[in-house]
C-alpha cells in the first residue's frame, strides 16, 4: 500500500521497510502492519489531540512526570508549546508503561521504538499467525470466560505491583493470542501511587472485566476484586501470587466528614501560628 504521510519519516530513517496494510483505527490511533527487515510488526500512529475521542483530562495527567517546571507551567496554561509537551507526555506514557509492564511479566506487546509520534511494537498474532482478534470479537464458553477473567485479574495485580493502572481496560483493548489475553492501549495508564483517582480507575477497569465476562459466566457479576486488590496494595501486602476471593467486604460506616474538616482546619491553624511565630522571631 502507499506509505501514509505519518510513516514516511520512519521509512526514510530505515526503521520501517514497507507498510503492508492498515490493521485498525481506534479512538486514539491508527495501527498499521509494517515490515522491519525480516520481522512483521505494527506501527501505532497517534492521532492529533483534536482528532481523538479519548480526552486527556486532568485525572489521567495527574502524577505524570515532565522534564521541568517550565514544561509543567506551559501545559497548565495550554499554550502552543504546552500542548506540544502534553502530546509528548501522552505518547511517552504508553512507551514507558509497556517497558515497565513487560519487565514485570504482564502480557503486553513488546515495544521497539517511538519516533515522530509513531510507536513501533510487536504484532500480536493468533495460533495461525494472523493478527490476534480483540476480546469482544471472540466467542466464549462459560469455562473459557472464567479462565480468561482469572488471567486478566492476575494481570491487573501484576500491573499494580509495578505501580501501574491501565485506566481504560475493557474488551476493546484486550487481544487474544494462542495463549490467552494480551493487554494493549496504555497511553492513559496512571501511576497508582501518584494519582488521587487511582482506585476509582482500578475499580472501573476491574468492573468492566466483570461486566463483560459476566455475560458468559454470571457468577462474576457479584465479585468485588478491585476493593480486595486495592486493600492489599494500601497495606503494602500486594504481590503477584496474592490469594484473592473476589468477596472482600467494604466498610458501610459513613465517613466522618465534619471530623475530617475539623482536623484539616486544625492543621491549617497550627501552620498559620507556626508562620506567625517565625515572623515574630525574625
Amino acid at each position: 500500500m502507499k506509505t501514509p504521510k505519518r510513516l514516511e519519516p520512519l521509512v526514510q530513517n530505515g526503521l520501517v521497510d514497507e507498510v503492508l496494510r492498515q490493521l485498525m483505527s481506534g479512538k486514539e490511533a491508527v495501527v498499521y502492519v509494517v515490515r522491519c527487515g525480516d520481522d512483521v510488526r505494527c506501527a501505532k500512529v497517534y492521532k492529533e489531540a483534536n482528532q481523538r475521542s479519548f480526552k486527556q483530562n486532568a485525572a489521567y495527567q495527574e502524577g505524570r512526570k515532565v522534564r521541568g517546571s517550565r514544561d509543567a507551567r506551559a501545559m497548565e496554561k495550554g499554550s502552543r508549546y504546552g500542548r506540544k509537551m502534553a502530546e509528548e507526555v501522552w505518547q511517552t506514557a504508553e512507551v514507558d508503561a509497556l517497558h515497565r509492564l513487560a519487565a514485570a511479566g504482564v502480557r503486553v506487546p513488546q515495544p521497539y521504538n517511538c519516533f515522530e509520534g509513531v510507536l513501533l511494537m510487536e504484532l500480536v498474532t493468533d495460533a495461525a499467525g494472523h493478527a490476534a482478534p480483540r476480546l469482544n470479537d471472540v466467542v466464549l464458553s462459560a469455562e473459557v470466560a472464567l479462565a480468561y477473567h482469572a488471567m486478566l485479574i492476575k494481570q491487573v495485580v501484576l500491573m499494580l505491583c509495578a505501580g501501574v493502572i491501565h485506566g481504560d481496560l475493557s474488551e476493546y483493548n484486550i487481544l487474544v493470542d494462542a495463549d490467552g489475553p494480551v493487554i494493549i492501549d496504555l497511553p492513559q495508564a496512571v501511576d497508582a501511587a501518584g494519582n488521587n483517582s487511582a482506585f476509582s480507575m482500578l475499580e472501573r477497569d476491574v468492573g468492566n472485566l466483570a461486566t463483560y465476562f459476566g455475560q458468559f459466566a454470571p457468577e462474576l457479576l457479584n465479585t468485588d476484586y478491585a476493593f480486595e486488590i486495592w486493600s492489599h496494595f494500601e497495606k503494602g501486602e500486594l504481590h503477584p501470587d496474592v490469594a484473592l476471593t473476589g468477596r472482600a467486604r467494604r466498610s458501610e460506616k459513613k465517613a466522618d466528614v465534619r471530623g475530617l474538616m475539623r482536623e484539616i482546619d486544625s492543621v491549617k491553624e497550627e501552620e498559620l501560628n507556626r508562620r506567625r511565630f517565625q515572623m515574630e522571631e525574625d
